[in-house]
C-alpha cells in the first residue's frame, strides 16, 4: 500500500508542475473520482485527530486513494478553499451570507454539510485545586477583567491566570469571541500557541496557566469508553449557573454534549466546493455515512447522522 501511496504522490506532483507550467491544462490537479486519486484537503487543526483517523481508515477500504491533509487555522483553509487549492474543508461553522456570496461571485458553489457536534474545552494544570467554572467567569477572564486566580478563589496560592489558546486565527479563538465574550475583544496579554498540543505542553508546565483547547485533544486514547481525560492536565468543569457547585457544572463528556449540558458546545462542518463529484466528494460521502460516523463516535464527539444511546451507569 505504502508502494502505491508513494506512486500516487509521484504522479499527483508531475501533475501539478504541469499544470503550473501549462495553463491550459490546470484541470489536470483534479483527475480524480469518488474512490481512486490523490487530493490535498485543509482543516483547522483543532480537529486534526478525527479527520486523520477518518482519512486512515478510508485509505485502507479504498487503495487507490491519497487524501494530503494540511491542518491549518479556520481562516487559512477558508482562503485555500476560496483560491481553488482545496476543494474539502473542515472547519467549526457554516458559511455566513456574505462568505457564500463572495463565494458565489467566483461561480462556486460550496455547500456546508454539518458532520459532529464538538466541544471546547478549558484546562488547568494538575497541582491547581480549582476545576470548577461558570461561563460568567470564563468571559471575565478572556476579556481581562478577571487577572488572578485569587479572583476566582480568595484561598488559591496561585498567581495571574495565564490563558493559552491553539492560534489566533483558529475556530476556537473566533467561538471564544463570538459565544463566550459575545463580541468582546479578547484581553491584550492572552497566549497563543501554534498547536493544540502545545496547549496541552504549555498547561501541563506553568501552574497559572489555563487553556482552551478542542475536547479532541483532550481525551484519553488509553481508555476506549471515553469516560476519562488527558493524564497530563485537568479538565474543567463549566457551569451556565452564577453559583457553580458540582451539581450544575458539567465537564465535556460526550453523553452532556449530546444533551447540551455542557455549555461550550459547536458544530463542525465540512465546506465542499466539488462540482466534479471527485474524491472530496467521495470521502465527504464516507465521512457523512455510517462507516465515517461510527468513527466520529467512537472519538468522543457526538456524530450527526449516526443514532446513538446514552446509559446511565450507577453503582449498586
Amino acid at each position: 500500500m505504502k508502494t502505491m501511496k508513494t506512486f500516487l504522490i509521484i504522479i499527483f506532483a508531475s501533475l501539478v508542475i504541469t499544470s503550473c507550467n501549462n495553463k491550459t491544462k490546470k484541470d489536470e490537479k483534479w483527475q480524480d473520482t469518488m474512490t481512486s486519486g490523490l487530493i490535498q484537503i485543509a482543516a483547522d487543526e483543532c480537529f486534526q485527530p478525527i479527520i486523520q483517523e477518518e482519512i486512515d481508515v478510508f485509505e485502507a477500504i479504498y487503495i487507490q486513494t491519497g487524501i494530503m491533509p494540511i491542518y491549518t487555522s479556520e481562516v487559512d483553509a477558508l482562503q485555500m478553499l476560496y483560491t481553488d487549492s482545496v476543494r474539502f474543508i473542515v472547519i467549526s461553522k457554516p458559511l455566513a451570507d456574505e462568505e457564500i456570496k463572495t463565494f458565489n461571485a467566483q461561480k462556486k458553489f460550496p455547500r456546508s454539510i454539518k458532520i459532529a457536534t464538538d466541544a471546547v474545552a478549558l484546562i488547568v494544570n494538575k497541582q491547581n485545586p480549582d476545576s470548577i467554572i461558570n461561563l460568567q467567569t470564563i468571559e471575565k477572564i478572556f476579556t481581562g477583567e478577571i487577572k488572578d486566580w485569587k479572583e476566582l478563589n480568595p484561598k488559591s496560592k496561585l498567581g495571574k491566570i495565564n490563558v493559552v489558546f491553539d492560534n489566533k486565527n483558529s475556530g476556537t479563538v473566533r467561538y471564544a469571541i463570538d459565544s463566550i465574550c459575545r463580541g468582546k475583544p479578547l484581553y491584550s496579554e492572552l497566549h497563543a500557541q501554534k498547536k493544540n498540543s502545545e496547549v496541552v505542553d504549555y498547561v501541563s508546565q506553568d501552574i497559572n496557566s489555563l487553556g482552551i483547547i478542542g475536547v479532541n485533544w483532550v481525551g484519553n486514547v488509553k481508555d476506549s469508553t471515553r469516560m476519562s481525560f488527558h493524564e497530563k492536565v485537568t479538565v474543567m468543569a463549566v457551569s451556565r449557573s452564577s453559583q457553580p457547585d458540582e451539581s450544575n457544572s458539567y465537564k465535556p463528556y460526550q453523553a452532556y454534549i449530546a444533551t447540551g449540558q455542557y455549555p461550550m458546545t459547536r458544530d463542525v462542518y465540512i465546506i465542499l466546493n466539488d462540482p466534479k463529484g471527485g474524491l472530496s466528494s467521495g470521502f465527504t460521502s464516507f465521512i457523512t455515512g455510517d462507516r465515517g460516523q461510527r468513527i466520529i463516535l467512537k472519538s468522543g464527539l457526538v456524530p450527526a447522522t449516526q443514532p446513538f444511546r446514552i446509559v446511565n451507569i450507577r453503582d449498586n
